[in-house]
């Protein structure tokens, strides 16, 4: 039987943040493993640690105590500069404002993420360029932002994360500020990145909803994980 790859993990994470002489625990012991090709949704209502989690999932935060893995490597062990290189090799961020840089085009944000790993200028314009047509806006690349709706501007985020190849998409309430037929196409999306291209999907979001997407679902309240559930059911919706 094949191996199943885990590709994050936190051991015992802690996050506590401090004011003056008063501490607040965001995350309390969380333990948690995401393997290759799973499609996890992370869900909690408001307050229960969901964007810290978010952060430390993606490697864009150090814990306060306990150990963060990315691909088997220790985040707390590597310098800020190869953690960034790391992540932009491994995760696609997808977030609920959308993000996008207003005076750039469609296809120039989706090329930024591939200035920082190197690649050559015509590489990237090729990638971009496919993958907002695969998104369904091969007729808006040189819009920018402002010219676009908000399910066009998310679609233009998806883009932007999958232009470096990652393993694992990371999307913070992606449908939160869109209508219910946006947020259905870029969950129905997702779901295809994930069954189609064995992409690994990490879900945050408040959306009780959404669980329907998952094979994996954690449920955080108060900062703590106070159930793991695994679901084989998965659907597109």
């Amino acid at each position: 039987m094949k191996k199943t790859k885990t590709l994050i993990r936190l051991k015992d994470v802690w996050k506590t943040y401090y004011m003056g002489e008063i501490s607040l625990d965001v995350l309390k012991g969380v333990n948690v493993e995401i393997n290759q090709g799973e499609f996890v949704v992370i869900v909690g209502p408001s307050g229960s640690g969901k964007s810290t989690m978010m952060n430390q999932v993606g490697a864009l935060d150090v814990p306060t105590k306990g150990t963060i893995f990315l691909s088997g490597i220790d985040i707390s062990t590597v310098t800020e500069s190869e953690l960034a290189q790391l992540r932009g090799k491994k995760i696609g961020f997808i977030f609920q404002q959308f993000n996008l840089i207003s005076t750039l085009t469609a296809l120039e944000n989706v090329t930024l993420p591939t200035i920082f790993q190197n690649v050559p200028e015509i590489i990237r314009l090729e990638k971009a360029q496919n993958l907002l047509t695969m998104v369904g806006l091969g007729d808006r690349m040189n819009h920018r932002p402002n010219e676009l709706s908000g399910g066009q501007q998310q679609r233009v985020a998806i883009a932007r994360s999958l232009v470096n190849d990652p393993e694992i998409i990371l999307a913070d309430e992606p449908t939160g500020n869109l209508d219910s037929k946006a947020g259905k196409q870029v969950m129905h999306m997702l779901a295809r990145l994930h069954k189609e291209e064995g992409k690994t999907i990490i879900l945050v979001t408040h959306d009780v909803d959404l669980v329907k997407y998952s094979e994996k679902t954690i449920y955080l309240k108060d900062g703590e994980v106070v159930k793991i559930k695994t679901n084989h059911r998965a659907t597109e919706g």
